[in-house]
């Protein structure tokens, strides 16, 4: 019997997080949707407007046998800009920012000190403003989000911001991508 955990995080877009993860060996599922914010059952259209205070985010289910969460983490670091506030590449608003919504005080410990780790080693040019928050509430996003890329890899948006994500997770983590 497979041992899974979950991890919720938002980097930008869903479509492309959820793309980047979905490359690992060892993650069982990835579900788009949102978290963070305080509307009861918020719709993508709302979301879009900021006024839900929710963040497009991703939950991963993992096998922590193949996985740990700090590999999830440093997939996640990877795969988009923890600098940014609000936005990540074209899409700026608070629904894009980079956040860690931990599901225990485990959880929050690891996240806590990798960003700090990530500061003290200047691995970026500024700050990293990730937020980090015990998660509430996840909401599913409606059907058409979930495997977006997998469904549209035609897609402009795909091809130009889902596209490199993935490919970056094969070249820097082929050894935890799926052949």
């Amino acid at each position: 019997m497979t041992d899974t955990e979950t991890a919720t995080v938002g980097g930008g877009c869903f479509w492309c997080v959820e793309a980047a993860f979905k490359e690992l060996d060892g993650v069982e599922s990835v579900t788009s949707g949102y978290a963070g914010g305080h509307a009861d059952d918020p719709t993508y259209r709302e979301v879009c407007t900021g006024n839900t205070g929710h963040a497009e985010v991703v939950q991963v289910e993992y096998d922590s046998d193949a996985l740990s969460y700090e590999d999830i983490l440093e997939v996640f670091f990877t795969v988009h800009d923890p600098t940014q506030l609000n936005r990540q590449g074209p899409d700026v608003g608070s629904q894009y920012r980079s956040i860690v919504l931990y599901h225990d005080d485990e959880q929050r410990d690891v996240v806590e000190r990798y960003v700090e780790a990530l500061d003290e080693e200047g691995g970026y040019d500024d700050e990293v403003v990730t937020e980090i928050e015990p998660l509430e509430t996840f909401h599913r996003a409606e059907e058409k989000h979930q495997d977006y890329f997998e469904k549209n890899p035609a897609d402009a948006y795909c091809t130009m911001h889902a596209q490199p994500k993935v490919e970056k997770v094969r070249e820097r983590f082929n050894e935890k991508a799926e052949a």
